[in-house]
Formats: C-alpha cells, structure tokens, sequence
C-alpha cells in the first residue's frame, strides 16, 4: 500500500503543526497551567558551593502563612539521580545512615543543589516561607575549577565509589584514551608543527521558556508531571528511581515546549514536584502543585555548556598533508557529572576533526569541581574539539602557505576511511561533497577582491561610519558531529501507528487515515511536522490525514531523547518499521489496523581504556561554514557579513525547517563566539539575568546567512535522511577566528571574541 497515494510528503516545505497556535498564543506551555485549586512550589537552592548540613529546622517555615507543607531529604525513599552516573542527592539534608543513596546527600557541592520545596497558597506564601527555614552549614574548601581539582592535596568533591566513574575517588574522575599508530616517532618526522592551549567558555542555554512543571495524581493513581523536557520516558525513570516505585506509577506528559538545547535533558523540578503532590496525597490532600522558575533561577539551577581547555601538538608535512596529532583534554564538569562522560566522549573523538589521521596520541579527562555542572548542550562536546582541531588546521594552513579549503581537501575524512578510534567510518562519509559544496556557495576560489574592501562600520551610535580602521577576512571549518548515542548505549525508538479507513477487504481496499503514537520531543525544532510528513510517505497518505499522538508515557513507546541529532534518524526508522506492521494488519484484515515497531541501530562500543580500535558510532552528520567579517581594530567590535553553511542532511524531510534548524544554530554560535560572557567566580555565577550574560539580539546578528543542504544518502537512515540539528553550530567559532586572523594577522586561542578581548589580543601583538 505504501506510495499507492499521490501526494507525496517528503522533500516539501510544509508548515510547523503547532505553527498557528504558537502564532495565536493558544499553545499550553507547562508555565500555563493552573488549574483550580493548584498550589505553587518553590524550590530552595542551598547557596552554598560546598558545605555540610549539620542540620535544618523547618519549623517557622512550616508554619508561615498560607503554607501546606514542607518537603525535605526525609521524604525523598532514595534520595540519588543522574541521567548518566547517580552522583547526585535530591534534596540535601542532614546525613541519615539508614537511607538508600550511594552519594552523601549531607553535603551541598553546587550552590544549586536543593535544600527543600516549600509548598503554599501562593507563590509570594511560598517564597516568604522559604526565607525562614533554618539550615546551620560547616562550610568546606571551595573547588573553583580545574586548576584547583588537580592542584596536589586538593579536597575530593566525590570520595564515594559510582559504577560511572573509570576512575574513583579523583576528581579527574573520568578518562578516554586514544592511541592510534606511533604519533611520537611521525610526530619527529614532521616538516611542520603547531601546537596551542585552547580555552572554551561556558555557555547558557537561554531557552524562552524557563522550568515549569505540573503535577498530580491522574485518574489511574499515576504521579503525573506535565513539564516539558527532551526524553519522557527517562524522566519517569528518573522519577519513579527517586519515589522508589515502578515506571508505570508514574506519568510524564510534554506540553509545548519553548526550547532546549540540551539544557531540558536532565532533570529541574520534576523529581521535586513529584514528591509534593506524594506527600500531600499522604497528607490525604488532593491538590495539583506547580513551579516555575524565574530566568535568574534558570541561569543559575541548570546546566551549561561545558567550559575547559585542550592542549594540542599537529604535524605535517611540507605540502599540508597531516602525520600526528597530540592531545590532552580536560572538560570541567562541575559538581555532578550529568552527561560530561559522554560529552567528553564526543570532544575526544572531535579534537582530531574530521581527518584521516594515522597516528594520535589523545588523552582526555572530565574533572569535578564546585562550579555549575556542564552538560548536554547542541554540539555536545564537537564545538569544543571542533574549535581546536579547527584552529590548528588553519594554523597549519598558514604554515604550510596553503589555502584553508585546499588543505582540507588533503586531508578529509572519505568512504571507507579508518577514523581516529581506529576502524572504518559508518558507510555514507560525504565530507568532500560538504566542503566542495560550502566553498562554492561562498565562491571561495573567486574574485578576492570582492571580499576585501572594507565596509563602513559603525560601533557607536554617537560616532560616524567610518572605514579607517576596519580590516575585513574570511575564514573557513569543517566538522563531523555522530548521530545517535554512542559508546555502546542501547539505542532504540519505538513507535505505533494505527490505520483507519474502510470496513471492506476488497482489491481496492485501502486505510485513508492513520494515527501515529510517539513519545520523541519538539522543542521547537518541528520534529512532529517530520514525524507527520515521514508517517504520510511512509504509508502513502497526505499527511493532512496523518494525526499524531506525542510525548506522553501513558500512551507511546519509548522514543529516546531529542538530542543528539538522532531523533528524525531514529524515529523515522521506527515509523517505517511501524507502518510496515499496521499494513500487514490491514491485509490481515484488522480494523483498525495496528502496527507497533521498535527501532535498533547496529551496535557500538565503549571506548577502550587502552585505545584499541573500537567502532563507538553507526552514523555522523557533516557540515562546513565559511564566514566573512569586518573588524574595526580601534575598538576591537567585529560585524559578521556572510555566514555560509553547507550540510548533509541526507534527505530533506522539510526543507524550510532545515533553514531553520541552521539559521538558529548559527545564531546560537554567534552568541557562543562573540558576546556570551557567563562570569563565574569562586564557585558562583556573577552574572545570572540577560542584562549582564548578552546573548545576541537581532541587531547583533550576522547580516546574511545562507544554507546549503546537501542530500548525500545515508545508508542506514530513513529515506536516507541523517541528523543535523547540531551541525551547524559545530564549526562556527573556530570559522570566526580564522577569518578574524585573516583580517588583523592575530590568532586567538579562546573566546568569547568581545571587543575588550579582541583589542587586548591586538595590542599584545602591537
């Protein structure tokens, strides 16, 4: 039956389904509910980067106006968590031997980590209350960064053992190594070398939507959460770990969801609100209970991009053909690990970029310290490697007085390529197609002239435009980001669709109607418009005739998470796994016709803890930008012009959210390159609103940005289309730097490129 309707999906512009009711403001976002009766929580942070609790009295608090009850450590059954390692308490209360957590919930190693939740009449009641609870601290030594975690004698953040950890009771607790050839001896034997320490910075998500969540119990007795997030079903897990009950005692349903970016991965208020509504329930109270956070609680309780700093050595010989490279990578993970451990998986793999490289000698390392926790965040470790391995190839470049695009073409990654952990690249590698197509667009090998005349800039609006000090450069990266989770997870997603459509079983008998059944999350980026439009061309149908059921445990299968670039990859194999059961129900005769069907990609493996070649990803995405700018070397302000990005994307699903999905990385990039300036000292971040952390405005924005889809086929994706959400965020930073080089002469090995830090670099060099 598939194809057997005219209308086809795939490949067309079709508009977002939630485009009119975000247009019109009738989208339920979690901060929209209040239903009648509902309480408000608010959630206590402890203020503390590192310190014991000797002891907290709730008393006064308990007994403010308006106040219903008080939830503390007591009543969290085990009182751990973590998406990837439960190194993390809850609630942090008075240390109690009899409860059930591996890690040391007494202890407040973040100043974000949760006293208790204060739950009252009124926000405002909720608030005044949480003033008066009375916790008494020992304060402890405050680890403010790497240096400090591996500074001789330095105190050890977690001491306690975590199955997690490849090594325990360090803070440089976690370690990857690659070891591929013999980099020492070809590293002697190279013409040229360049070597650096790079420094990244944080980075904060700065989603429209801050945490909000609702919660209750539903009419089957389930703890219900309605919040939005990026993976339903580990969330319940999550959840239902901490209550100690089953998954299915407890329900997560995703309403809109106003942005993600990997900051809505792990978990904020969901536990927390689960355990007010258990408690009140206890308290033979039947009341919803929501939350939302303020921006500054946002800034300061969630996770960040990871900040931390790689020291690197590339050889090469004189015509720019690559030999070695060496690395030593720490990522600051802060107090909890989160994802680091994967995340510092993807920088390890990434710090080499996308080269065929015979010989490496790589060593990387997740450190905990007292600052706030790094974690998933678009790019998940690539633009971090990416921002190295891409300066020093053009570094190199210059070295070797080559053209930046021609050394690549040297170098690149192709078809049957053995990749940096030592065994062949996941069939469909088309990294010279991306690069050839990203320097066309940019017209790169064409006049140079075109692109050297300085254009008047205007930094102030109390000066003139002027070009007496503004120089003009371009610059040019590339990078290759996986697909999918990694490292030997057991990746998955499942979907179910159900036919309608006549009662007959005649030859020209045929569904006219589908609903599809998944939990996989859109956080904007239109993932339920591709589920839709996948589902019609999968079974034939228009897809007005598709309707879909999501993000809801109570009624979908487990999709994975909206991460990753996976979700369109995973999902859609899922969905044409799906209707090929619903269609073989269908001429079964089943009405309605019901197919259920659970995706598993070829398997990977966790990176060998010597650096013997292991296979630890099925599939990668692929993307090249070329930026050109103008600098005014009097005030250090840069003005990007022309943003070029080429990437596969393996099969357009729906163009114009392609141009979206690239257009909003590249202003996320910008931001992460330019201007966006997370202040943390001591343990403590400075500056937690957007008056004082800038993230760009539509003003600041690079005045053109122009998309390239490549459609280079994957083999193992679903109408040959691959992930590329992340993409176009990997390769801006280090694209910037080169053509900053490339305008003032001056190399900068980390950013944000603020005007401040830019006239410094500039005068150092003077």
């Amino acid at each position: 039956m598939s194809g057997t309707n005219a209308a086809r999906s795939l490949g067309t512009s079709l508009p977002k389904i939630d485009a009119d009711p975000k247009t019109t403001g009738s989208a339920i976002y979690a901060g929209d509910l209040a239903p009648p009766g509902v309480l408000f929580a608010n959630v206590v942070f402890t203020d503390q980067p590192h310190a014991r609790l000797v002891s907290l009295d709730t008393d006064a608090c308990a007994g403010a106006p308006g106040v219903v009850a008080v939830v503390t450590a007591a009543d969290v059954p085990v009182n751990e968590y973590g998406l990837t390692m439960a190194d993390q308490p809850v609630l942090v209360g008075p240390h109690d031997e009899s409860a059930q957590h591996r890690v040391r919930a007494d202890v407040s190693r973040w100043e974000a980590d949760h006293l208790a939740v204060v739950v009252a009449e009124t926000e405002a009641q909720a608030v005044a209350a949480a003033a008066m609870l009375e916790p008494v601290w020992e304060q402890l030594t405050v680890v403010a960064d790497i240096d400090d975690a591996l500074a001789p004698g330095a105190p050890i953040i977690h001491p306690e053992p975590n199955e997690g950890a490849s090594d325990q009771g360090q803070n440089a607790y976690h370690h990857y190594v690659i070891r591929k050839g013999d980099a020492e001896t070809a590293m002697a034997a190279a013409d040229v070398t360049v070597e650096g320490t790079y420094s990244f910075p944080y980075q904060e998500h700065a989603y429209l939507q801050p945490e909000a969540a609702l919660a209750y119990i539903d009419e089957a007795g389930r703890i219900t959460i309605e919040t939005g997030g990026q993976w339903a079903h580990e969330d319940r897990e999550q959840v239902a770990h901490a209550l100690g009950v089953d998954d299915e005692q407890v329900r997560i349903i995703y309403r809109a969801i106003g942005g993600a970016f990997g900051g809505k991965e792990d978990m904020s208020v969901q536990i927390v609100l689960a355990l007010a509504v258990r408690k009140l329930a206890e308290m033979g109270i039947d009341r919803p209970v929501r939350c939302q956070w303020s921006r500054e609680e946002s800034i300061i309780g969630h996770h960040k991009r990871h900040r931390g700093r790689v020291t690197t050595r590339w050889g090469a010989s004189l015509d720019g053909r690559l030999l070695a490279v060496e690395a030593t990578c720490y990522l600051d993970a802060g107090a909890y690990n989160y994802t680091s451990n994967k995340v510092l998986g993807n920088l390890h793999l990434t710090v080499a970029g996308p080269y065929d490289i015979e010989h490496a000698s790589i060593d990387s390392w997740a450190v905990y310290t007292n600052a706030v926790p790094g974690g998933a965040f678009r790019g998940f470790g690539a633009p971090q490697g990416c921002f190295v391995a891409e300066s020093q190839m053009n570094r190199l470049a210059d070295a070797c007085g080559l053209d930046p695009v021609e050394i690549r073409r040297r170098n690149l990654l192709t078809e049957g390529s053995i990749g940096i952990t030592g065994t062949e690249m996941p069939p469909g590698v088309s990294l010279p197609e991306v690069v050839a197509a990203c320097a066309d667009g940019a017209d790169w090998e064409g006049d140079e002239s075109a692109h050297r005349d300085p254009r008047p800039l205007q930094v102030f609006a109390s000066l003139p435009p002027s070009t007496d000090t503004v120089r003009r450069g371009r610059g040019f990266a590339c990078a290759l980001k996986n697909v999918g989770f990694s490292f030997g997870f057991p990746e998955r997603s499942e979907a179910k669709i159900v036919l309608h459509g006549s009662d007959g079983n005649g030859a020209d008998d045929a569904p006219t109607e589908a609903d599809v059944y998944l939990a996989g999350a859109d956080v904007g980026q239109g993932a339920h418009t591709a589920f839709v439009q996948m589902t019609a061309e999968a079974l034939g149908l228009p897809a007005s005739n598709v309707k879909g059921h999501f993000s809801d445990t109570a009624t979908s299968g487990d999709s994975g998470s909206a991460s990753a670039s996976r979700l369109s990859f995973m999902t859609g194999n899922a969905i044409l796994g799906a209707a090929e059961e619903a269609e073989k129900a269908w001429r079964d005769g089943q009405r309605p016709a019901e197919g259920f069907f659970r995706y598993v990609p070829p398997p990977t493996e966790a990176l060998d803890p010597d650096g013997a070649p292991t296979t630890p990803n099925f599939a990668y995405g692929y993307v090249a930008e070329a930026v050109d700018l103008s600098v005014d070397i009097s005030t250090g302000h840069i003005v990007v012009h022309d943003v070029v990005c080429a990437v596969d994307v393996g099969r357009a699903i729906n163009p114009q959210l392609l141009e979206g999905q690239v257009e909003g990385a590249v202003a996320q990039a910008h931001g992460y390159a330019l201007s966006e300036n997370l202040h943390v000292a001591d343990a403590r971040i400075l500056n937690p609103r957007f008056s004082g952390y800038l993230i760009p405005g539509i003003g600041d924005m690079p005045e053109q940005v122009r998309t390239v889809l490549v459609e280079h086929r994957d083999p193992r994706g679903p109408f040959g289309a691959r992930g590329m959400a992340e993409m176009p965020m990997i390769p801006y930073a280090p694209a910037v730097v080169a053509a900053l080089f490339d305008a003032t002469g001056v190399w900068f090995n980390q950013f944000p490129l603020t005007p401040w830090r830019v006239l410094a670099g500039l005068n150092d060099r003077r």
